[in-house]
């Protein structure tokens, strides 16, 4: 299993793109969560925060092995992820990856993970 919470800059002046594409990951949950099943992705949840003038995305996911990347998919829901991450996403930043401290996940939920 791999857990991940991962910061990410948001190019500056695509705030608004932003809202877009958050509101449209909610507006289609269903066909979003279609797409975790082959990425073998438990758990996805996306943070915002607003830092001394920067905006910062944070992904944070609970993963099993062997899953399909989200750059391999061919669901168009994925496409048009990427399509925004891309836009909006600041690729200079080096994303930071948070270091993992203690998974507290019991025992009958982390099997049917496996």
């Amino acid at each position: 299993m791999n857990i991940e919470l991962t910061r990410f800059k948001v190019k500056e002046g695509k705030s608004e793109r932003v809202d877009e594409w958050l509101r449209f990951l909610n507006e289609n949950m269903k066909d979003v969560l279609v797409t975790l099943e082959g990425e073998k992705m438990y758990v996805e949840t996306i943070f915002r925060e607003y830092l001394n003038g920067d905006e910062f995305l944070y992904w944070y996911s609970v993963q099993g092995i062997g899953g399909q990347e989200v750059q391999d998919s061919n669901h168009w829901i994925d496409k048009k992820h990427i399509e925004y991450w891309k836009e909006c996403i600041d690729e200079t930043f080096k994303p930071v990856d948070l270091k993992t401290e203690v998974v507290m996940i019991p025992e009958k939920i982390r099997k049917s993970m496996e």
